[in-house]
C-alpha cells in the first residue's frame, strides 16, 4: 500500500473474509492480521517472476560483445577469480 497504513483485520474477520483480503493483496495492498488488537502477521503481495517459455526466450534481449570469448577476456575473468 503506497502512502498509507495497511488495513487491519482480527483473526475472525480474516477467516471469514479471506477471499476479499486476498483480492486486496493481489491489487498491491498490504493487510495486517491482529489478535486482541495486537498485530501478528502481515499479508503482502508476492513478487511475480518472469515466465520464460523454452529455448530462445531471451532472443533479442541479451547481447554479447564480439570479444566475449577472447583470450584476453578469459584471462581477465580468471584474474578476477584469483585463478
Amino acid at each position: 500500500m503506497v502512502g498509507g497504513a495497511a488495513e487491519q483485520y482480527n483473526i475472525h474477520q480474516a477467516k471469514t473474509q479471506l477471499s476479499r483480503i486476498l483480492e486486496k493483496v493481489e491489487h498491491g495492498e498490504e493487510v495486517v492480521i491482529s489478535r486482541a488488537g495486537k498485530p501478528i502477521a502481515k499479508v503482502v503481495p508476492l513478487k511475480t517472476s518472469t515466465q520464460r517459455h523454452g529455448r530462445g526466450s531471451l532472443r533479442d534481449t541479451l547481447f554479447m560483445a564480439d570479444d566475449w570469448d577472447s583470450p584476453e577476456t578469459n584471462e581477465s575473468i580468471a584474474e578476477d577469480f584469483g585463478l
